[in-house]
């Protein structure tokens, strides 16, 4: 009796060293399992946030740059004028699908009447008074700035020079700009960085709470800021291999990519429907297109290769725009476009071309080899045009 009780008890010890054997195997395996996980997502950081990188955007403590711009009622207001007062400058667009989502949360930190009858009377509270600079037309603006209640002021650049002094190359973005007219943060991207500097209170040291109020990403990398990501934003320079992409034509002709295009420059054109300066380019570049193909050989009989707007000019005309195919089709419809327009789903293309805006351009060579910087805007994209043109005809002018 006493042998089988201690055979049983033997038994019972060996049963709860094997379940603590294998759980601690478990322990161990689940220990490595997640080692692997947490180096996978620094590896993630690493190729995404780099430590070492210079912030993008204006320095903290600089000078703001100054500005002069009409508001929505068409009066001028410089950046002077609300110098004793903190500001939360923000770039807007109102094609930006980010900046229309930023509205609705934008509306309950809006000044409210009595608010601005504070501040016209210089007896300011300690949050940063708003302050928008937007794109398009002032009724555009004032009917979206209407429907969401968004009583903020609202001043109109023509395309983005006052943005583009600002190092800010998307929307919607911005700087906290102390009382004194200096830079007070790093540039804030997206709506939640915003909106936790519209929270800061005018007489906060912003180096000091700059890890909690800066630009920080609005997804599972929300610890850490936008300024340091490693993915440019500020346009590929000349003499870069411009990055290949295959993407459907709007027009259902199958698809076209620019490798397709080796042995003539190509202008390529980031657009969006609903831009308003994309809108005023459309036109100038359906012009230039049709002179272009004009001068040049007649294009290629049906079946050689090339699309509806594809010819054997020494310079082809691409747009990439973004958006829905319908909303694309009408305005290739209302601006009578012949040009191979495709699509990008969101901003894949856009990212690989370092910038997240509309309307850009890209001067690329025979070899595929990018031949002047970014044009960013519409002025700076008819002088790209007009380079162009004047290249052509030296060039025919020479054969």
């Amino acid at each position: 009796m006493n042998l089988l009780s201690a055979l049983a008890l033997l038994f019972a010890w060996l049963v709860i060293v094997g379940i603590s054997w294998l759980g601690w195997q478990l322990i161990r395996q689940n220990g490595r399992l997640l080692m692997r996980l947490e180096q996978l997502e620094k590896r993630l950081d690493a190729l995404e946030f780099g430590g070492d990188e210079q912030p993008i955007g204006l320095p903290v403590g600089n000078e703001a740059p100054v500005f002069d711009l009409p508001d929505l009622a068409g009066d001028r207001k410089s950046l002077a004028q609300y110098q004793g007062q903190p500001l939360l400058l923000i770039f807007f667009n109102p094609a930006c699908g980010f900046c229309r989502e930023l509205l609705p949360r934008l509306a309950p930190v809006s000044p409210s009447p009595q608010e601005e009858r504070d501040r016209d009377q210089r007896t300011m509270g300690p949050n940063p008074l708003i302050l928008l600079v937007s794109v398009g037309d002032a009724e555009t603006n004032r009917t979206l700035f209407s429907e969401h209640k968004v009583t903020c002021p609202v001043l109109l650049q023509k395309e983005m020079e006052v943005a583009a002094g600002y190092k800010a190359n998307g929307t919607p973005s911005g700087y906290l700009i102390d009382a004194d007219g200096r830079i007070a943060s790093e540039l804030a991207i997206g709506a939640n960085a915003l909106l936790r500097l519209a929270e800061a209170k005018g007489n906060t040291n912003p180096k000091t709470d700059l890890a909690r109020n800066g630009s920080e990403r609005e997804d599972r990398f929300s610890n850490h800021s936008v300024a340091r990501s490693k993915i440019k934003r500020d346009g590929l320079k000349a003499g870069t291999p411009a990055p290949d992409f295959h993407l459907p034509r709007v027009d259902g002709q199958g698809e076209l990519s620019l490798s397709e295009l080796r042995g003539r420059q190509v202008l390529l054109v980031f657009s969006s429907p609903d831009c308003g300066p994309c809108n005023a380019l459309a036109p100038e570049l359906e012009k230039f297109h049709r002179e272009s193909v004009r001068g040049a050989a007649s294009p290629s009989p049906a079946g050689q290769g090339r699309g509806e707007g594809e010819s054997s000019a020494s310079l082809q005309v691409i747009m990439i725009s973004k958006g829905e195919p319908q909303e694309n089709r009408a305005k290739v419809g209302e601006h009578g476009l012949t040009f191979p327009i495709l699509l990008q789903q969101q901003w894949e293309i856009s990212r690989r071309y370092a910038m997240f805006a509309t309307p850009i351009a890209y001067l690329i060579d025979e070899q595929g080899v990018i031949i002047h910087d970014v044009a960013v805007g519409l002025e700076p994209i008819l002088e790209l045009l007009a380079r162009s043109a004047a290249n052509q005809s030296l060039e025919v002018v020479s054969a």
